[in-house]
């Protein structure tokens, strides 16, 4: 005789309302509206939302109450239906038992092991993490990494985890921090050095000023190292350009970046990008480090630095147009030597910026095209390259 499957209706308060699976963790949000943990969690904190996903209101706290009574209903009903039994969850981490590993973890003999603890239990849940951020946890992890302590790698790996948001990362902008990563951005393991340049990244979005303005030339170096890496990820890439876009407002960074190799650096990677955002950031670091002579030194060194910079204007966007048309600005208003102008139009670049004039483009852009082509309409005049009849238009 042929089995006979039967089908098991379960009941539908079991189900996540955002899954629709059996929930393992279910935790109840102050609507009162129950969720799988880690499902709730993930719209939360990972999407950062702040509604009720069934409701959509408005949550006044983001607080997750462990429905227990739901829990053992659905173990209990797992149990008498031979479905897979659902393992207890973990409880969360209680600030009492956090305080805990943190005194051990300030014991030399116990630090490791402390610590090992401490990232498993981050790893575990976004409601852990944020237990563990809104302590004063990240300062003590960031001390041990100051100190070169040999746990220095697992106190990073753990700061890195929590993706501290602004308030957990202010207290960490300070120089002596800054150095320390710097450093392990030097001499560190590969995870390392991506968790540090990640972890600098953040800082730079909300450390003073004057903290930015005091990096030290070794961090240039260092972050060119990175973007002439051919295997660090796209990632961690990123993460270095938008440092330099943080760092490079002020003349002296810009400085310390030309000097350091920074625009050789990203005109290699700029001759194989093609992702937007990618080229916009690019650009947007050689549009900076070439507002200092050193930078657009390093550019016009470069075999493929005028050419590639013409080469994204009006292929990739309104931004990276604008941004290469800058840079073409800061070259023929400073750097404009008789093989410059000559690079510039075999180059493509004085036909682009024609092209420029031609388009759909930002008034802006527009008038440092048309600035850069009357200065030097006198040296063109000749060239085969540009209609006579604009030349003419732009009188020396």
């Amino acid at each position: 005789m042929a089995e006979v499957e039967i089908e098991i209706e379960i009941p539908p308060y079991f189900l996540c309302p955002i899954t629709l699976d059996i929930m393992r963790d279910p935790v109840t949000l102050s609507t009162g509206i129950t969720y799988d943990r880690e499902s709730i969690e993930k719209w939360l904190f990972t999407q950062q939302n702040t509604t009720c996903p069934a409701t959509k209101q408005q949550l006044p706290n983001l607080d997750l109450t462990p429905n227990t009574t739901l829990r053992r209903l659905i173990q209990s009903w797992c149990t008498l239906h031979a479905v897979q039994r659902l393992p207890t969850p973990k409880a969360p981490l209680t600030l009492p038992h956090l305080l805990h590993l943190l005194s051990q973890a300030s014991r030399p003999h116990l630090q490791s092991q402390a610590l090992q603890t401490l990232k498993s239990i981050a790893s575990d849940s976004h409601t852990n993490r944020r237990c563990i951020a809104a302590s004063s946890a990240p300062e003590f992890l960031a001390s041990l990494i100051i100190t070169k302590s040999s746990a220095t790698e697992d106190a990073l790996s753990i700061i890195h985890s929590l993706h501290l948001p602004e308030s957990g990362l202010k207290p960490l902008c300070t120089a002596a921090f800054v150095e320390a990563l710097t450093l392990i951005i030097q001499r560190g393991s590969y995870e390392s050095r991506a968790f540090a340049i990640l972890l600098l990244r953040s800082i730079a979005d909300v450390a003073d000023p004057s903290l930015l303005i005091a990096l030290k030339p070794d961090l240039f170096s260092e972050i060119a190292h990175i973007l002439k890496d051919k295997d660090i990820s796209r990632k961690y890439m990123k993460s270095a350009l938008k440092l330099l876009i943080a760092a490079c407002p002020w003349g002296r960074n810009r400085m310390k970046a030309a000097e350091a190799g920074v625009a050789a650096a990203v005109i290699d990677l700029l001759l194989d990008a093609s992702e937007k955002r990618e080229c916009e950031m690019m650009l947007t670091v050689l549009d900076m480090v070439c507002q200092c002579a050193d930078g657009r030194s390093e550019l016009l060194g470069h075999a493929a630095g005028l050419a590639v910079v013409s080469k994204k204007i009006l292929r990739v966007s309104g931004a990276a147009s604008e941004r290469g048309v800058r840079i073409l600005h800061s070259v023929s208003r400073f750097s404009a030597t008789a093989a410059v102008l000559a690079e510039m139009v075999q180059s493509g670049a004085v036909a682009k910026l024609w092209l420029v004039m031609q388009v759909e483009c930002g008034a802006k852009t527009k008038e440092r095209a048309r600035e850069i082509l009357k200065a030097h309409a006198r040296a063109w005049k000749t060239s085969s390259c540009i209609p006579n009849n604009l030349i003419s238009s732009y009188p020396s």
